[in-house]
């Protein structure tokens, strides 16, 4: 794992449990993965792993990644940009974001009366026991509130119909070797 300092304060969201937190300048924290435009980092100050966004890529002393760039320029149709966002979300634990996984389950986009849109999401998780799935589901609706237009987005974890392995894409087969 590299070793980082942080440059400045920064925003976080603790793993498992989905908790916002401010990390201080100066932190020492170690890089455990970067997928999907955020970072997961290990913060041995604060106790634990947290995921910072693309966004603060410049209080890890990195440049913002490509999918973060894409969500906070905008640009193509609603529907694009929230699939995009929603392409950048991961379970720590599988290198494969939620939409390949199976895990979104529906997508609403409702034009609102003083302009903008809201987004609700339902989505599943691969087991109820996943300890991850308020961290997932907080990431999915920050994602969503960074595309420009969106007003208000809410992603809900629901258990019907259970999540199968049948449920991944092809894209998703092939990442994971299947």
């Amino acid at each position: 794992m590299d070793r980082l300092e942080l440059t400045r304060d920064c925003d976080a969201v603790k793993i498992p449990q989905g908790d916002r937190i401010r990390l201080g300048a100066g932190t020492e924290v170690y890089m455990s993965q970067s997928l999907g435009g955020s970072f997961t980092v290990q913060a041995p100050t604060y106790g634990g792993l947290f995921r910072i966004a693309g966004g603060d890529a410049d209080a890890l002393g990195l440049e913002m990644p490509a999918e973060a760039k894409l969500l906070a320029e905008g640009g193509g149709d609603i529907d694009s940009l929230v699939d995009a966002a929603l392409r950048t979300c991961y379970d720590p634990e599988i290198p494969v974001n939620i939409v390949d996984l199976g895990l979104v389950y529906d997508t609403r986009i409702s034009d609102l009366p003083e302009g903008g849109w809201r987004v609700d999401i339902k989505m599943t998780l691969t087991a109820q026991g996943c300890g991850m799935g308020t961290a997932i589901a907080g990431d999915a609706e920050d994602k969503i509130r960074t595309i420009p237009g969106v007003k208000d987005a809410s992603v809900r974890v629901v258990w019907d119909p259970p999540w199968t392995a049948l449920m991944i894409s092809e894209q998703g087969r092939k990442q994971l070797g299947l």
